[in-house]
């Protein structure tokens, strides 16, 4: 049972028809337009290893900017209650989608490699990897986005800590 419901509405609007809408395989572009009520219109494609555009957004790099950036306001909120007090965070996810002989396919996993800077405490230890590990652990059981893939999101936290002075 949901607490609340909350709702999100897009647009995506298919700009690729060349004159022959699809007549063949070949004969369209993939491109497309995604628009959000109130906000700038992001281009979209393909990836280009299925006819894309390379200068524009495709699927998978969504969903692989949807995951980090989920996990990070999650981590974020998490850091806030456990009094980690973070300056910077940062990181370079990686995606592996496998496409099958059908040609379907899925994600297999997705790796984020976030780089977390805190502030050392003015008293006591500074934060360590596992406390670190744990943050990261409980930022995913909350992630909306992580929750709702059927495939591993895996961590490979880094810490930077800060020191007063």
């Amino acid at each position: 049972m949901s607490f609340d419901e909350h709702r999100y509405a897009l647009t995506v609007r298919w700009t690729g028809n060349l004159g022959e809408g699809t007549a063949s395989y070949r004969g369209y572009s993939r491109d497309h337009d995604i628009e959000f009520p109130g906000l700038p219109v992001l281009r979209g494609s393909a990836d280009p290893t299925f006819h894309g555009d390379r200068t524009r957004y495709n699927p998978e790099q969504l969903l692989l900017a949807a995951l980090s950036q989920c996990h990070m306001l999650s981590f974020l909120h998490v850091a806030v209650k456990h009094g980690l007090l973070v300056t910077a965070y940062e990181d370079h996810a990686e995606g592996l989608m496998r496409t099958n002989r059908d040609g379907s396919g899925q994600f297999a996993s997705v790796t984020l490699k976030p780089r977390v800077t805190a502030a050392a405490p003015a008293y006591g230890e500074p934060p360590g990897s596992g406390l670190l590990e744990q943050l990261h652990a409980e930022a995913n059981r909350v992630c909306f986005i992580a929750r709702s893939v059927n495939f591993p999101v895996l961590h490979e936290p880094t810490l930077v800590v800060e020191r007063a002075g």
